[in-house]
Parts: C-alpha cells; sequence; structure tokens
C-alpha cells in the first residue's frame, strides 16, 4: 500500500490483496481457529516443527512478512529519526514505562480472581513488538525509517529490560501493593534470541537488497519495479502466520469462550489507550502524521510471540498464563487492522491542520511585511 492509494478517489485502484485485507484477515483467522479445533494433533505437529525452541512455520512467516518492508526502507535517512529527539524519548516513555504499568493496572482491575490470565497479560505486556507493527505501520503510510529505528531500540531494551521488569511487575510491585506475588524465569539468551531471529535476520536481508540492488538496478528502477513485486509478500507472509497462530491454540481458544472475553476486554482496553495516548502525544508534539502514526502503533503492538513462548516455558504449554499469549493476536490482528483504517481517516486533519497552520503563516508574514513597508 503506497502513500498515494489511501484517498477514497482512488480506493478503486487498490490491488484486490490491498482492497479486501480485513477479509482475507478475516479468512486467516478463521481458517486457523477451524484448523486447530477441526484437525486432531496440528497443534501438536505444528510445534514440532522447530529449532532449539523456535518454531520455524511461525519463523518462515514472519520473516516472509518482514523483509519486504524492510527492503523499502531508506537506511540512508535512519539519522533524520534518531535526531529526532521528540520521537526516541516519546516511544522510549511510551513502551517502557507506560505500556507495562498499563497493562499491569488493567490485568489487576479486570482479572483480579483469575491469577493464570492475569499473569499471562502482564507478560504479553512486557514484550514490546519488533514484527507485526512494521506490517501495521507501512499500511497506515507510517514512517518506515522511524519504524525500522525504534523496534531496533525496543530489541535492544527487549534483551536487557525483559527480565528485570518482569521480576518487578509479578514479584516487586505486587509485594508493595500487598498483592498477591509471582514468578518467572527467563534467560536473557531466549529473548536475545528471538530477537536476532525475528528481527535482525529480515533486517540484515533488507539493507542488503536496498543497498546492492540500488547499486545494481538503479534507486527509481528499484523503487518503481522491484518493491512493487516484492511487496505484496508482506501480506502473505502476514496472513500465513496468522494461520500458524490461531491453527496452534484454535481448539483451547474455541474451548473457553468465557475465558477468552475476560482476557479479551483487558487487552481491548490496552490497544484503545497505547494507540490513542500515542496518537495524542505524537499531535501534541507536532510529530507529523508519519511519525505520529509510527509512535502510536509501536506503542500499542506487542511481541506475542516472545509472550508465548515465555508462558509455555515457565508455565507450561496447556497453562492459563500460555492461553492469555495466545488470545493477545486474536485480538490484535482484527483491533490493529482497524486502527489503519482510522489512521488513514485522521491523515486528512493533520493535512488540513498543516494546511491551515501554513496559511495562517504566510497571512502573519504578509501583515508583518506591509507593517514594515508602511514604517
Amino acid at each position: 500500500m503506497t502513500e498515494t492509494a489511501t484517498p477514497p478517489a482512488v480506493v478503486g485502484k487498490l490491488s484486490t490483496l490491498d482492497r479486501f485485507l480485513p477479509v482475507w484477515i478475516g479468512a486467516a483467522m478463521a481458517v486457523g481457529l477451524l484448523l486447530g479445533r477441526g484437525v486432531p494433533g496440528i497443534g501438536t505437529a505444528i510445534e514440532k516443527v522447530q529449532v532449539d525452541g523456535i518454531s520455524l512455520p511461525i519463523a518462515l512467516g514472519l520473516l516472509v512478512m518482514m523483509y519486504p518492508v524492510l527492503a523499502k526502507v531508506r537506511y540512508d535517512r535512519l539519522d533524520t529519526v534518531t535526531g529526532d529527539r521528540k520521537l526516541m524519548v516519546s516511544s522510549l516513555v511510551l513502551n517502557w514505562l507506560v505500556g507495562p504499568a498499563v497493562m499491569f493496572a488493567l490485568a489487576w482491575l479486570m482479572l483480579p480472581d483469575l491469577p493464570e490470565y492475569r499473569t499471562g497479560l502482564i507478560i504479553v505486556g512486557l514484550a514490546r513488538c519488533i514484527a507485526m507493527v512494521i506490517i501495521w505501520n507501512d499500511l497506515a503510510c507510517g514512517d518506515r525509517e522511524a519504524a525500522a529505528v525504534l523496534v531496533a531500540i525496543n530489541s535492544v531494551f527487549q534483551v536487557l529490560m525483559f527480565a528485570v521488569l518482569g521480576w518487578f511487575y509479578l514479584s516487586v510491585l505486587p509485594g508493595w501493593l500487598g498483592l498477591e506475588k509471582t514468578n518467572i524465569a527467563i534467560s536473557p539468551w531466549q529473548i536475545a534470541k528471538s530477537v536476532l531471529i525475528f528481527l535482525g535476520i529480515p533486517l540484515v536481508a533488507g539493507f542488503v537488497t536496498r543497498r546492492y540492488g540500488e547499486r545494481a538496478k538503479g534507486r527509481n528502477r528499484y523503487e518503481q519495479r522491484f518493491l512493487p513485486r516484492l511487496g505484496p509478500w508482506a501480506l502473505y507472509g502476514l496472513l500465513f502466520t496468522i494461520v500458524i497462530l490461531f491453527a496452534l491454540q484454535g481448539d483451547q481458544i474455541t474451548s473457553h469462550p468465557v475465558d477468552v472475553v475476560r482476557i479479551a476486554a483487558p487487552l481491548l482496553a490496552y490497544f484503545a489507550i497505547m494507540w490513542g495516548g500515542g496518537y495524542l502525544l505524537g499531535a501534541a508534539l507536532r510529530l507529523g502524521y508519519a511519525r505520529t502514526t509510527t509512535l502510536a502503533f509501536t506503542a500499542a503492538g506487542n511481541n506475542f510471540e516472545l509472550a508465548i513462548a515465555v508462558a509455555i516455558a515457565t508455565y507450561g504449554a496447556s497453562s492459563g498464563q500460555a492461553l492469555a499469549g495466545v488470545v493477545g493476536p486474536l485480538i490484535e490482528v482484527p483491533v490493529l487492522v482497524g486502527l489503519v483504517y482510522v489512521s488513514l481517516a485522521l491523515r486528512r486533519r493533520f493535512r488540513a491542520a498543516a494546511s491551515s497552520e501554513a496559511v495562517t503563516t504566510t497571512a502573519t508574514r504578509i501583515t508583518s511585511d506591509k507593517g514594515r513597508s508602511v514604517s
């Protein structure tokens, strides 16, 4: 999806894949759930296809999903992002101070009687997104370079801070507040491994493709011919990943509908607070549409692959904590797809505000110039 392909006047020019994206995502979710429910042992079979605890089907889907987007990034422009202190500081605050605290509060307020699900949601809140957020940001015409930088920063903080924050929010803070404490066991290597595979591989591949593609074909040919052919594979990878994720736990999700609803409620509140808060903050700081959108989506997204892996490794595959992690993408995928369209609608307001500000500035200058000429 390109910047120019979103206004209503040109919706008809979008590819079938882009125009009916919500339909394809809904179908992928349904297919995954049906496979998980209707094909005995499919979840177990998929889980067995792994290397050192990493699911190969999920890894394949995520790599195919992220590579085309990262091949579009203009790596020569990254310095314009790292120099934007307002964006960088805002992202760090939203992701590593606000996000975990909001999920902790919502989990305790809305699931006080369900400790396993509550713990699972707190783990989800600690796992900041490094994969699907790149897709949501690209579909919403956010700043690709900013997304690449913020995701990379989240990855570093994830390796350094995940275990520390898990200990704080599950053991220390509940103790201070007189609440029930729990423990989490996760090695820094397990987190680093997830980051290296799910972000490192497609990031390096995208960088190498961009660097040598431009050298061989020239920038115009690379962007106008090669990238349009590569682009649809991001959505193919997304749909494949959704099918696999939902097939893994389709039986568990459909067997516990009431529990799914209980888990979904704080997740919906979390996405609304984080995405809305990110958008309001970006607008207040005048980051512009593209970077405001990137800030909002990176704040709202979560790394469910890591959260599920941690929950399974610590509490077991059939645990309530694991179910809470699995329900995460069940809620995140349709919600963030909806927010993509909300973002695209808000873009008009950003443009209108920018135009109004430009007119006001011009009028002020003209008035000032007239005053000077009179004097």
